[in-house]
């Protein structure tokens, strides 16, 4: 059996290599200028490449990596199934989280042009008759990779390089996190076993800013500064249903995580 990770340097791809290794699974892992032919199989695909954060300096790089990057594979590749790491955020100011539900984008507000490309991505491999070419909508990520520009990450680091956290968003803000290692082990199941096309890769319940602030606080003992009580982001709860019915999933609760965390970066 061989994987290929395509963004294999980045948080996902890299921790996703790793646990894979682990297992002794074969993993291919081609450069950014690696030119696909349809000569060589590549096994299972999964698609990391992405930007984050930076996305907001970057939004032409951002439209490659999640657009245009993907058709190119997609059209020019031999596999046995695709899978495009996509992202919860997507699902802004939703009323529901559930696959099935509408997305709701403004191509006028900058701030959604990762939003509308993540889409697109999805777009694009949905639109393909192949059944093994999946998505998976991941919500934050949480591992003990500080490289990661993942929200709570920094606000761990801040924390304790600093002494105090300045929060330039509204601590009634809620988001779903989901553990490094279940995400993986949920990726490959997807990857091996899935029986559907588009799935949420979450916890399924949502932990506002103001939890996350007051375990770093307890631990810590940091200042906390609310800087802006402006409620930009608003995600509903994240529908993992299929995880669960599929794959028996039980998602580790990311508070009583957050202890770890903060030792292992402390640590190193």
């Amino acid at each position: 059996m061989k994987f290929t990770i395509l963004g294999a340097s980045g948080f996902m791809g890299s921790n996703l290599v790793r646990y894979l290794e682990q297992k002794g699974v074969e993993c291919f892992c081609p450069e950014r200028d690696y030119q696909y032919t349809k000569k060589e199989d590549l096994g299972h695909v999964v698609y990391c490449i992405g930007m984050t954060s930076d996305f907001r300096f970057k939004p032409v790089e951002t439209i490659e990596a999640h657009v245009c990057k993907l058709n190119q594979v997609l059209n020019n590749s031999l596999f046995s199934s695709f899978l495009y790491l996509s992202s919860t955020r997507v699902y802004n100011g939703c009323v529901s989280g559930d696959e099935s539900s509408c997305l709701i984008v403004n191509p006028n507000d900058f701030s959604d042009l990762y939003n509308i490309s993540k889409i697109m991505g999805e777009s694009v491999c949905l639109s393909k008759e192949n059944e093994k070419i999946r998505v998976a909508r991941l919500s934050n990520v949480v591992g003990d990779d500080f490289n990661s520009g993942n929200f709570l990450f920094s606000l761990i680091k801040e924390a304790v390089d600093t002494g105090e956290i300045n929060l330039h968003q509204s601590a009634n803000i809620e988001r779903d996190y989901i553990n490094l290692n279940d995400a993986v082990h949920v990726i490959e199941n997807i990857v091996l076993n899935g029986k559907n096309r588009l799935y949420n890769v979450a916890s399924g319940h949502n932990v506002s800013n103001a939890d996350v602030i007051n375990q770093i606080k307890r631990i810590t003992g940091c200042e906390v500064y609310i800087k802006s009580e402006i409620e930009r982001l608003s995600f509903p709860i994240i529908n993992n249903e299929k995880i669960v019915n599929e794959f028996s999933f039980q998602s580790k609760i990311i508070l009583d995580e957050i202890a770890n965390l903060i030792n292992t970066y402390q640590i190193n």
